[in-house]
């Protein structure tokens, strides 16, 4: 039987996708390898969030030709469902499958294989040969494809997800055009999987998607809830997260990132009525200054979005927001930078993902004057990842001496000694210590020994890690 070995690029959503592939390759009698061995096939799930990532993705599908020259190698994902052109001109892609095709991938690639075995070939007019693909227009995709996990690679936390596409058009943002416009998941089924992974002893999921604040949406009507019931939506939502909790086994819930204008009075109220629901929650910013907001085609103010967090900091107490920052968009000014940068000091987030402005060709933003230099663009991300690293250590320290609560997850060593390691409900991580000094022994992770463990914060095991005791 032939052996695949995979690697993925991106995001939760292109992590969770990968691993469903692999399980029905898997089922289909494949031997799944490390992507550093040699390998029959291998499989690139990639991304195009950025021209990094477009060339991150690249940069994998050649390595994969280099280590075996013989192997199939399969391109999935965002990157060729945007570049299909180029994608299909690099002789280091057999097998190019875009989005809203992956469920589908071992029956295109037997197809591919038997073309192969049988030395069926077709010949671009100039005498290259043409990559065999299976891309859709993904702007006139209606359907969820449905895809279901039955094992995840870590033991304690599943990602579950629940949507696809997004409708918001933001102007430096490609992923409408590659992901296309949002596609819910029927609760019956996200409900289905959930119940199968706890069954497996999973104590945390994770609801992710490309925009699931817009989960919902597509629904006419039904037992989802109407999306349009609420202020600005997230009625379905909602009445997902309340389902989830009913399941047995389930002792956590996160939410992957929310849209601002998602968190009413009543969204927030909701949520804090749930207790399996964790007081962490992502809404992404991307700019403290009104101006940039308008032009990246952004929805809210500033201002607007600090009341959102206001509405959960009201409804939970001390709860851990992230938020995403780009900076260096076009037009962006030395002055709107330090809008940006004194907004971010008042918000005092846990985390800030910090991003450069990265032009996406087929953007609004890409044909936007006054590009940003890149020294400038590094500069800026520079001051706000210290801001950022400032900001979390502060947040962590707050729990010094306070009893905190984490599911365990796996296990470490250092310096001799080994802790069992795992986070707390606002995803600080923690360690206390199991095994003495000089025992040498690093137990592996094991999903039977995923529990809650309560004990006192007494300082920190390392910089980000909170050492307590049980």
């Amino acid at each position: 039987m032939k052996s695949v070995a995979l690697h993925n690029l991106g995001c939760k959503v292109n992590a969770y996708e990968l691993e469903v592939i692999g399980q029905k390759l898997q089922e289909k009698g494949y031997i799944i390898v490390p992507f550093e061995e040699k390998a029959d096939i291998y499989i690139v799930n990639t991304c195009t969030v950025t021209n990094i990532a477009d060339r991150k993705s690249r940069q994998m599908l050649h390595r994969a030709k280099r280590q075996n020259p013989g192997a199939v190698v399969v391109a999935v994902g965002c990157y060729v469902q945007t570049g299909k052109e180029e994608a299909l001109l690099d002789t280091s892609i057999d097998l190019a499958v875009g989005n809203n095709r992956k469920k589908d991938l071992p029956e295109i690639l037997s197809a591919f294989l038997k073309e192969r075995e049988a030395g069926v070939r077709d010949m671009s007019p100039a005498g290259k040969t043409l990559q065999y693909s299976s891309i859709v227009d993904i702007a006139r995709e209606k359907d969820y494809e449905e895809m279901g996990l039955t094992d995840c690679m870590e033991h304690t936390r599943a990602y579950i997800k629940i949507q696809d596409g997004c409708n918001q058009f933001c102007s430096y943002c490609i992923i409408p055009y590659v992901r296309g416009r949002v596609r819910s998941r029927r609760r019956e089924d996200i409900l289905a999987e959930v119940r199968s992974l706890a069954a497996r002893g999973y104590k945390e999921v994770v609801l992710t998607g490309i925009h699931i604040s817009s989960y919902g949406m597509d629904f006419k009507s039904g037992p989802e809830g109407d999306y349009l019931s609420g202020e600005k939506g997230g009625t379905a939502l909602l009445n997902l997260i309340r389902a989830v909790a009913e399941v047995d086994g389930i002792l956590r819930i996160r939410l992957g990132s929310l849209e601002p204008r998602i968190v009413t009075e009543g969204f927030a109220a909701g949520l804090s009525e749930i207790p399996k629901v964790c007081p962490h929650f992502h809404l992404s910013l991307q700019s403290g200054c009104d101006g940039t907001l308008k032009r990246m085609n952004r929805h809210y103010t500033a201002g607007e979005y600090s009341d959102r967090v206001g509405i959960l900091r009201k409804a939970f107490s001390r709860p851990a927001v992230t938020t995403d920052v780009i900076v260096g968009f076009p037009g962006e000014t030395q002055e709107e930078f330090r809008e940006t940068e004194r907004f971010l000091r008042k918000m005092n987030f846990f985390e800030m993902h910090v991003f450069k402005y990265s032009v996406r060709e087929g953007t609004a933003a890409a044909a936007m004057h006054d590009r940003v230099p890149e020294r400038i663009k590094s500069e800026r991300s520079a001051a706000l990842l210290a801001l950022e690293r400032e900001q979390s250590k502060a947040y962590r320290q707050e729990y010094i001496g306070k009893e905190i609560r984490i599911l365990t997850e796996n296990t470490m060593e250092r310096e001799g000694l080994c802790y069992r390691v795992g986070h707390t409900e606002t995803y600080v991580k923690a360690a206390f210590p199991i095994r003495g000094k000089g025992s040498g022994a690093v137990y592996p992770p094991d999903p039977g020994e995923n529990r809650l463990e309560t004990g006192r914060a007494a300082g920190f095991l390392e910089e980000d890690i909170l050492l307590m005791d049980t």
